[in-house]
């Protein structure tokens, strides 16, 4: 499976502005990809303005996103904010090329930033089929909770969105990968570029990496792009079969 990550420039609260640029960057990838991932809150950048920019589940993004994805033959994700009721999440959607969707709400809402006055957070981790793949998604400060992201021997890739600032990127380097060994599973990190209207800077490093912890493929920091790699179930299960630490995992529960 071909694997596409952008690592797109950001303009704050301007929805309009950024699925434009997003379009641009995404649409020449057309019939050469099969998933393209998007960061989290793609449309805004991370705001908390939630009255002026959340959206109905099936509103503005949705829509873009259901488009983009027909015109491009490829499976579209990413997060932004989303109305449900009288409450507001940080929901990560995913769009198939039959028209199938995903979605998941993040479990860490970043408390340092405010996020959980404003947002709601979710309690349901989820596991789809797509392409020949369990995937398992999760928005930005999830990649901090190892327990949360477990692969429960029912994932073979793990999609991570982000507004991860720059200040804290070697963190974000080092946890994509633990969250890739430990799992035995693919995973993939699509962050941001540029500076935000809370003057918070952003540097990107996106990734794919391997279940041995190798990167496949990563972005240049601070560039606006899209890196693209081939993904192997084959070759992953091979792996596992050869060293199948899973085998040897713990048990355990979590709390809603």
């Amino acid at each position: 499976m071909k694997l596409s990550v952008i690592q797109p420039n950001l303009i704050w609260e301007d929805i309009s502005s950024n699925l434009n640029n997003l379009e641009r960057l995404i649409l020449p990838l057309s019939g050469k990809t099969d998933i393209v991932v998007l960061p989290e809150m793609f449309n805004t950048g991370f705001t908390m303005n939630v009255k002026a920019h959340s959206e109905l589940p099936d509103g503005e993004t949705f829509r873009w996103m259901y488009d983009i994805c027909r015109t491009g033959k490829f499976a579209i994700c990413g997060s932004y904010l989303v109305k449900a009721g009288n409450l507001v999440y940080n929901r990560w959607i995913f769009i198939g090329t039959a028209g199938e969707s995903h979605y998941y709400d993040k479990r860490h809402t970043f408390t340092m930033g405010e996020e959980d006055k404003y947002i709601s957070h979710g309690n349901s981790r989820i596991v789809f089929n797509y392409g020949g793949f369990r995937i398992s998604p999760y928005i930005c400060y999830d990649l901090r909770f190892p327990v949360w992201s477990r692969n429960r021997g029912d994932t073979d890739l793990m999609i991570y969105a982000a507004n991860w600032p720059t200040a804290r990127r070697n963190v974000w380097k080092i946890l994509l990968k633990a969250r890739a060994i430990e799992n035995q599973c693919f995973v993939t990190g699509s962050n941001r570029i540029g500076t935000d209207g809370n003057n918070i800077s952003y540097s990107g490093d996106s990734a794919i990496i391997d279940a041995k912890g190798e990167i496949i493929s990563m972005a240049d920091a601070g560039l606006e792009q899209c890196i693209t790699a081939d993904i192997s179930i084959e070759e992953l299960n091979e792996f596992r079969k050869k060293f199948p630490v899973l085998n040897d995992a713990d048990s355990f529960t979590i709390n809603p």
